[in-house]
C-alpha cells in the first residue's frame, strides 16, 4: 500500500473518517474535504466569503448528472431491444428519491450525514436528504477520481450488488400519473394543494395535500416540491387501493 494511503488510514488526525469512507467506498479518498461536503446538509452549512453555502447541493447537482449517465449506459446495454420510453422509465425508477433513500440507508450514509438535530428527531422532515447525499457522494468521487473511476465504482460497488433492476422493472413507481389516470377514469376531481408547514415559514419544506372529490387522502412533505407530490400520490394510491 502506498505511503500516502498508510498515513491517511493509520497516522492522519482524520484516520477514523478515512477508514469509515474506505469501508463504505472500497477505496481511500484523495481529497477528504470533498467527501465531508458531500455529507453536509444545508441545515448545518455556513455561508462562505463569496456568499454561497458550503452544503452538498452543488455536488448533488453534479452527481445527479454522472449517475444518470452511468445508469443510462447500463440500461442501454442490458436492454438492447427496448425503446427510449422504457429506458427512461427504468432510469427514473433507479434514481427515484424513494429508491436512493433506501440505497443510502443500506450503505450506511445516514451515519455520516451532518444535519441539524431538529431534523434527526423528526424523520418526516428528512425527506430526500439521504438520496441527495448519495448523489453528492457520486459528485465527490467524480471530482476526486474522474469519470472512468466513478463509472466503475457505481457499476461494481453500487449497481451490481445493491440495485435489483429486474425487481424495479416490475415495480410501479409513477404514482402521480397512476392516480390522475384513475381519477379521470372514474370521474373524480383531484387537486394537489400546497399547504402551510406546521413548522413555520423558516423551515424550507414543501407540504402537498391531495384532495379527491374534496376529501383529503394523502399528504407528502419534502424539501423538493415534486418529491412531496410523489409521496402524497403514493399515500393516496394506497388509501384508495389503486
Amino acid at each position: 500500500m502506498p505511503v500516502s494511503k498508510l498515513y491517511k488510514l493509520y497516522l492522519s488526525p482524520h484516520r477514523s473518517y478515512f477508514k469509515s469512507l474506505k469501508n463504505l467506498l472500497g477505496f481511500v479518498p484523495g481529497n477528504l474535504s470533498l467527501y465531508r461536503m458531500a455529507f453536509r446538509h444545508r441545515s448545518v452549512a455556513v455561508q462562505t466569503r463569496n456568499g454561497s453555502k458550503n452544503s452538498n447541493e452543488r455536488l448533488e447537482f453534479l452527481g445527479d448528472a454522472i449517475l444518470g449517465s452511468v445508469i443510462a449506459e447500463v440500461l442501454f446495454k442490458k436492454y438492447p431491444y427496448k425503446e427510449e420510453g422504457f429506458l427512461t422509465e427504468m432510469r427514473s425508477k433507479i434514481v427515484s428519491r424513494v429508491n436512493l433513500n433506501q440505497l443510502s440507508r443500506r450503505l450506511g450514509l445516514d451515519e455520516l450525514i451532518e444535519l441539524d438535530s431538529r431534523i434527526v428527531n423528526f424523520p418526516i422532515k428528512q425527506g430526500s436528504l439521504l438520496g441527495d447525499a448519495f448523489e453528492a457522494l457520486v459528485g465527490a468521487v467524480f471530482m476526486d477520481k474522474g469519470y472512468n473511476f466513478t463509472r466503475e465504482f457505481l457499476i461494481n460497488r453500487i449497481i451490481k450488488p445493491h440495485v435489483d433492476i429486474h425487481q424495479l422493472e416490475l415495480t410501479e413507481t409513477n404514482f402521480k400519473s397512476k392516480l390522475i389516470e384513475w381519477c379521470q377514469r372514474h370521474g373524480k376531481d383531484i387537486s394537489f394543494e400546497v399547504i402551510e408547514n406546521a413548522q413555520g415559514e423558516n423551515v424550507k419544506l414543501f407540504t402537498i395535500q391531495i384532495n379527491v372529490d374534496g376529501e383529503i387522502f394523502g399528504i407528502g412533505i419534502d424539501y423538493n416540491k415534486k418529491n412531496a407530490e410523489k409521496l402524497a400520490a403514493e399515500k393516496t394510491c394506497i388509501a384508495l387501493n389503486i
